[in-house]
């Protein structure tokens, strides 16, 4: 049956500006009447004349709205000239896997419908991304472009008849007839292309020995969480079918909930203190991990609960790569940190004199570097960390790098942490996270902060607290320019240097749905004294950034929501 298309008249709503990650908004504004269409729309006008004719990958968490949002994407993108759109079955594809089949079917770019780690349900949040060509997520100028399209849309092109009922539930192709022309939706597999990548990327059969365990060496037994997420079909391909671990004691909340089971998918030590319990409370355990919602990050830790933050994970990772057979065969260039990432990394890369960059949050950065050929490794604190196989943070991949590194050392996770130390100093690091602050107020007290700078009002001036003293020695508000295009991106973040290499750092975070999340980074380096509690060594500083940057006094809030 011939389906045809019709223009469907529309205004503009606000707000309607991606973040570092796409735009996130709770459920009940995207279910607003043209609020998703008008966001597609935009998306495929920004695009321009590659649009018709394409073939883009459609897929994300499985998270509430993700389904409609599906049907609403198929419409569109049929009455717009789109040849062909690649769909997870169910609509499930994590964030890692739509970079992977991006790349690998060569198409011009993927819909990734996903808030992350950002809770679920028809109450909490959704979001739409656009990844381009390489795999990664869409860049400022895309971004840039999708927004001023959103400010003044009249109509969306439709085709209100093609018939999406229960089309994404099962695998396969169904051809329609638009305007004359074939528009294809082909139903894939989810899992199937990241996993044949990770088995090129590292040694199953050596990961499985590991697993299982030998007749010398016992069985090295992990806890791997999804946290309900969508890397449960990940991992039990990967852990359970490649690797053999147990269905019933290695791997926990593998099946995907559209409300993540009323939980916080965000893999750190508040949110995945479920995890954390069940290593603690039995030491058999050797490894536990966490995925996020979506499954581009990881939270790795030890025996015993212990931590590994992700600053030392990034420098662990970048210091043992010759443990994966992926870089012994492409070798290993640069590495790569958002700025509020601790500096372990860059002490393993001017060991291995490999150039090291500083770039702003958001994965969109480290893509040019990748593509250049001048970047292996990268991370950010705040759990995400991958490589040049794909343009996307990682987590099931940090995890089966992690695995590599122990298979290779005959070490445990803290045996390994312990010995980096021990050969680098350790930077003492943490988190704070104020969330849903009023945003008046949040933007009052960055705005206290930048007139600090501006005034030059800190440079020079000392912190005390107890016994320790702080001397600022710069103090700005964080600018990077790429080294690949030269494009300038400013105001990332409000930076205060000390003079023994303390650093204290305020963001407002641009991942939230609603109010302001302040950000505080504290990160201090000790070459000696590196086996103390974290939070008990960074106490003085963290005392030093609260009262420069006043947060009680602005915010009333006397503690963080979370502590990483």
């Amino acid at each position: 049956m011939a389906l045809s298309t019709l223009d469907v008249e529309t205004t503009p709503f606000e707000g309607q500006k991606p973040g570092t990650s796409g735009l996130r908004k709770k459920v009940k504004v995207f279910m607003e009447k043209h609020y998703t269409e008008n966001f597609i729309q935009c998306i495929i006008n920004a695009l321009g004349d590659k649009a018709k004719g394409s073939t883009l990958i459609v897929g994300g968490d499985g998270r509430y709205f993700s389904k409609q949002a599906i049907n609403i994407i198929i419409r569109i993108a049929s009455a717009n000239g789109v040849s062909k759109l690649l769909i997870g079955q169910l609509g499930i594809l994590s964030t890692p896997a739509v970079s992977s089949l991006i790349r690998h079917h060569k198409v011009l770019g993927g819909i990734v419908l996903t808030a992350s780690h950002n809770p679920g349900g028809i109450r909490n949040d959704f979001g739409i991304k656009y990844n381009i060509e390489n795999g990664g997520p869409a860049p400022d100028h895309v971004t840039d472009a999708i927004y001023e399209h959103t400010t003044k849309i009249k109509s969306y092109k439709f085709t209100p008849k093609l018939e999406t009922d229960r089309l994404i539930d099962i695998l396969g192709t169904t051809t329609f007839n638009v305007d004359g022309r074939d528009f294809v939706v082909e139903v894939i597999d989810s899992s199937e292309n990241y996993v044949s990548l990770m088995k090129e990327i590292f040694d199953f059969k050596k990961l499985r020995t590991l697993i299982r365990g030998t007749e010398q060496r016992p069985p090295f037994n992990v806890l791997i969480d999804s946290m309900n997420g969508v890397t449960g079909v990940y991992v039990r391909r990967i852990f359970v079918d490649e690797l053999g671990a147990s269905p019933d004691n290695n791997v926990c909340r593998i099946v995907p909930l559209d409300n993540f089971g009323e939980i916080h998918p965000d893999p750190n030590l508040t949110y995945a203190k479920d995890l954390v319990d069940k290593v603690k409370a039995n030491p058999s355990y050797d490894l536990g991990a966490a995925f996020d919602g979506d499954g581009d990050r990881n939270m790795i830790i030890g025996k015993n609960a212990f931590f590994v933050t992700p600053s030392d994970s990034l420098a662990v990772l970048a210091n043992n790569l010759e443990c994966i057979p992926y870089f012994k065969k492409h070798g290993v260039r640069g590495f790569a940190r958002s700025m509020p990432t601790a500096a372990a990394v860059d002490r393993v890369a001017e060991k291995l004199g490999k150039e090291m960059f500083e770039v702003p949050t958001g994965w969109k950065y480290f893509g040019n570097l990748m593509d250049a050929g001048r970047l292996s490794l990268c991370g950010e604190e705040s759990f995400g960390t991958g490589s040049d196989h794909i343009r996307e943070k990682d987590g099931i991949w940090a995890v089966l790098a992690w695995l590599s590194i122990i298979e290779h050392k005959n070490m445990s996770v803290e045996e390994i942490l312990k010995e980096h130390w021990s050969i680098y100093g350790r930077n003492y690091f943490t988190r704070y996270d104020y969330e849903e602050c009023e945003s008046d107020a949040a933007n009052a007290m960055m705005k206290h902060l930048e007139n600090l700078i501006e005034t030059n009002g800190l440079i020079g001036k000392s912190f005390a607290y107890n016994s320790k003293n702080f001397t600022v020695t710069k103090a700005d508000n964080f600018s990077y320019v790429d080294p690949i295009d030269n494009s300038v991106t400013k105001n990332q973040g409000i930076r205060i240097l000390f003079d023994d290499g303390s650093r204290l750092i305020y963001r407002l975070s641009g991942t939230g749905s609603s109010g302001a999340t302040i950000r505080v980074y504290i990160d201090s380096y000790e070459k000696k004294n590196v086996l103390s509690d974290a939070q008990e060594m960074l106490k003085p500083l963290i005392a030093v950034g609260l009262e420069i940057s006043q947060l009680k006094k602005f915010t009333g809030r006397d503690a963080p929501t979370v502590i990483t």
